[in-house]
């Protein structure tokens, strides 16, 4: 008799072996970072917007998987919907068919988004942007495609020549040709690129992840003015911005802006199962498949499983019967209230910004003499190391799991999931107020971890 397979048992047997592996098979630098910065705790469980670790210790968890977990870890409807799938033998992926369930998570996105017709399902965000370089192209004849500086789209060949960041792009050029940036928040500029007529697509995020920095209020508009001016297909990126992050269903709302294509992935997938889509009009669509001999002409083997759709439809299901948009605008606003009345009583905190459970949380340079020598010791070593002296104590002393918003940056990024409590938006304001105040002493433990951090920075420059 075969022997059944635990795979919860196997991790149980294994968990304490996890750093090993990954240092012979894996990614040994990884391994050495979490080491370094004391992050190492092994989590065990998840549930909710909550990790817990080795010991039992909960976690209150602002990275939620860079934004998947936007319903919260583990959620008994999503878990529910994938056993169903699994237990009901459906024929998954015959290919030469049609998907049902793929039919039927394409009405319910449509559904929230009625100006858009058609649905492209990929396996991730990255995937969504190689789509949309290659629908836009189709459907205008056109070969260029502009984006934004600081812009975060993916690292896979098309989307990373779209991402700003030359931390991302360093070593692995030539990238994908006729792609151009232009600054955010500047029409201008973004005309002079239009004005051309040989754009296929503007790509741009409305919040952009990378710093959280937002968008001026006639910036959205402006663009989809320009893009309907010069036959420039528009395209939102809502990857991680779309699915009731900014407390509606798409950041674009905010401005009352209709893209030609909205990308969403991330929280799509109930944090089970990867799945990506783009949501886009007709025209567009039927310019890539516009015969049947083009039916496949563009695609992804996995694309429309079972198992996706299901999570899809699932995390549609809950973000509507548990109002987790309308939890996350209030809660957005909470956190956001709370933190940006510390500005007036801390010097080394500049800036708080965001929408919904998107918010950026900026330190920058001080004015009393002590501190603004001990912040140039910092950023000498490593620009943006400041920002680790915030979410390290966070995380060992307040069991709150953060990170900078991208490298050398001097912003903190909050994405939670978008269940966060009332409790929990208390637990972020008192673990904040606290690991910044003992910021602004010198000397003090958290400049002594800073001392430790350019040291370490020391020795890799070495």
């Amino acid at each position: 008799m075969k022997s059944k397979l635990d795979i919860s048992e196997m991790f149980a047997d294994r968990q304490f072996q996890r750093n090993a592996l990954h240092t012979r098979y894996l990614n040994e630098q990884l391994v050495r970072v979490l080491k370094t910065i004391g992050y190492d705790v092994g989590f065990q469980r998840g549930e909710g917007q909550y990790l817990y670790d080795r010991d039992g210790d909960r976690y209150l968890d602002l990275l939620s998987g860079f934004g998947v977990f936007a319903i919260g870890r583990n959620h008994p409807t999503v878990k529910d919907a994938l056993k169903s799938v699994l237990d009901s033998d459906l024929p998954n992926l015959v290919q030469l068919d049609l998907s049902t369930l793929a039919g039927i998570l394409a009405e319910r996105l449509i559904a929230q988004v009625p100006y858009l017709d058609k649905v492209f399902f990929a396996n991730s965000g990255t995937e969504c942007v190689e789509a949309a370089i290659k629908f836009s192209r189709a459907a205008t004849g056109r070969t260029q495609i502009v984006y934004c500086d600081h812009a975060y789209h993916g690292l896979s060949y098309g989307s990373l020549s779209l991402t700003g960041d030359k931390n991302f792009r360093d070593g692995f050029g030539p990238l994908l040709p006729d792609c151009s940036a232009v600054p955010f928040n500047d029409l201008p500029a973004l005309e002079r690129a239009l004005a051309t007529r040989q754009v296929a697509a503007f790509v741009v995020e409305p919040i952009q992840g990378k710093g959280v920095n937002m968008p001026d209020d006639g910036y959205l508009s402006g663009v989809a003015a320009l893009c309907k001016r010069y036959g420039t297909i528009f395209v939102a990126d809502e990857i991680q911005t779309g699915m009731g992050r900014t407390g509606r269903f798409l950041a674009v709302e905010h401005w009352n802006v209709e893209p030609d294509m909205v990308l969403l992935s991330k929280a799509l997938s109930g944090g089970h199962v990867p799945v990506g889509a783009v949501l886009t009009r007709k025209a567009i669509f039927d310019k890539t498949f516009d015969r049947m001999d083009r039916a496949v002409v563009h695609g992804s083997t996995f694309a429309k499983n079972d198992l996706a759709m299901a999570a899809g439809i699932a995390t549609l299901d809950v973000l509507k019967n548990e109002k987790v948009i309308e939890n996350a605008a209030a809660r957005g606003e909470q956190v956001m209230a709370a933190l940006s009345a510390m500005i007036p009583r801390y010097e080394l905190l500049k800036n708080v910004r965001g929408k919904g459970l998107i918010v950026g949380v900026e330190f920058g340079p001080p004015k009393s003499l002590t501190l603004k020598a001990s912040w140039n010791l910092l950023e000498t070593a490593s620009k943006g190391l400041f920002c680790q002296l915030i979410t390290i104590p966070l995380f060992k002393e307040h069991k709150i799991l953060s990170q900078v918003s991208g490298h050398a940056s001097h912003t903190i990024k909050l994405l939670p999931s978008l269940t966060i409590s009332n409790d929990d938006c208390k637990w972020i304001e008192t673990a904040f107020d606290s690991v910044i105040d003992a910021s602004h002493r010198v000397p003090g433990a958290i400049w002594s971890l800073g001392k430790t951090l350019v040291d370490n920075a020391a020795r890799k420059s070495a």
